[in-house]
């Protein structure tokens, strides 16, 4: 079996870049490969103009790179662990930049979801890789770090991508290609920064059998993750509905908005996720999951009140208080799992992290796809909302009777 050491195997090429500059270089991979994944947001109005699809084709693109990223994570989560994180990071970049290229010369709709499916299998890969790396080189004066960052990177990932992808939209020639120009030169670099930097994982046997389907959670970490579970499917079920059909939703409530409204709403959900995350991560965790978690409701009704009450700002609210409670949950989520897994462990318990987070976001997104051709969007708005709200109380209940054995 690998381990991982205090000390990395002697390479024979000394690393340029030291363990403390391959920390942050290791955070902006997650910030990049988020932001590459909310980037379509605010440009799926683009493309269905262009295209003419339905919403339930909508929800099918979106779900297609989740789909994907399970695959990856299934199979390749714990890859680094036997081979390195330096190898597999690499590769798994060099991937993600064909993908934008695959996004930045798509005509239809089947080349969508060909250039989805690739950058969410590079993404899954890429994820556990760039997250147990970012655990290796923590630096031990400053413990929780790397926990922390766990957590908020991705949120300002997304907020980041959404963000750039908006402004692009509104202002640049050619939107649907100039963002992912600019992120296969991030990703390309990143690539390269990465085999520049020190080996944790001594290389052994193993490889192969690891790429059997499994989701692998270190002993020491079920308990916090049966308690936290029901929290982390409401918050990203809610996260994969403002992702795939929240512009769909601001142009029901105001049809004369410009694009760039849709775009918004998904960006102050991770942006409130992000300050959320930040704000939070001193204090108690499963405090923090329990406020979070708390959160998710009357951010859920608000975002049910909007199209009755033609109000965008009812939108944008609770899409503020849906993003801090996701931000909240899926903070303290990591903080409760990934310090008990040993260090040969933390791969594959991230990838069983985001197995079950990415399972949450797709599969009701597809169903609240296939309920808007059915029945319009503001009837799967609603049973949306009564499912998470459900489903976080649920969770609520659950955390506020056990505690976990872990701190």
């Amino acid at each position: 079996m690998s381990s991982v050491t205090a000390q990395p195997p002697r390479s024979r090429r000394l690393p340029v870049l030291g363990r403390r500059a391959a920390f942050p270089l290791h955070a902006s991979i997650l910030v990049g490969l988020l932001a590459a994944s909310s980037a379509p947001t605010p440009l799926y109005a683009l493309y269905q103009a262009a295209w003419h699809f339905s919403a339930m084709t909508l929800t099918v693109v979106f779900s297609a790179y989740a789909l994907a990223l399970l695959v990856a994570l299934l199979t390749a989560g714990t890859l680094s662990d036997h081979l390195g994180r330096r190898p597999v990071l690499a590769g798994a970049l060099a991937a993600q930049a064909l993908s934008m290229a695959a996004f930045a010369t798509a005509q239809g709709v089947s080349a969508l979801i060909a250039a989805r499916v690739l950058q969410g299998l590079a993404t899954g890969v890429a994820t556990s890789a760039a997250g147990a790396a970012l655990l290796d080189f923590e630096d031990p004066d400053r413990p929780g770090r790397a926990t922390a960052a766990n957590g908020i990177t991705p949120v300002a990932g997304m907020a980041a991508g959404v963000l750039a992808a908006t402004a692009l939209v509104q202002y640049a020639p050619a939107p649907t290609r100039t963002v992912y120009l600019l992120l296969l030169v991030l990703f390309g670099v990143q690539a390269a920064a990465v085999l520049l930097t020190p080996e944790t994982v001594r290389r052994g046997p193993g490889a192969w059998r690891s790429l059997l389907p499994a989701v692998t959670v270190a002993p020491a970490s079920r308990p916090a993750m049966a308690l936290a579970a029901p929290g982390i499917v409401a918050a990203w079920a809610l996260g994969g509905f403002y992702s795939s059909l929240g512009p769909s939703l601001a142009h029901l409530i105001a049809p004369a908005a410009p694009h760039a409204t849709g775009g918004l709403v998904f960006f102050t959900l991770t942006a409130a996720a992000g300050l959320a995350g930040h704000a939070a991560r001193s204090l108690p965790a499963r405090a923090v999951s329990l406020g979070g978690s708390a959160l998710l409701i009357p951010g859920a009704l608000l975002t049910l009140s909007g199209p009755h009450l033609h109000s965008l700002a009812a939108l944008f609210a609770g899409t503020a208080l849906a993003g801090a409670g996701f931000g909240a949950v899926t903070q303290a989520a990591l903080r409760l799992l990934l310090p008990p897994a040993a260090p040969a462990e933390r791969a594959g318990t991230l990838a069983a992290y985001y197995v079950l987070s990415y399972l949450a976001m797709s599969i009701p997104a597809v169903l609240a796809g296939l309920l808007t051709n059915l029945y319009g969007l503001q009837t799967a708005v609603s049973l949306y909302a009564v499912t998470v709200i459900a489903l976080t109380l649920a969770g609520l209940t659950r955390t506020a009777r056990r505690r976990p054995r872990t701190a």
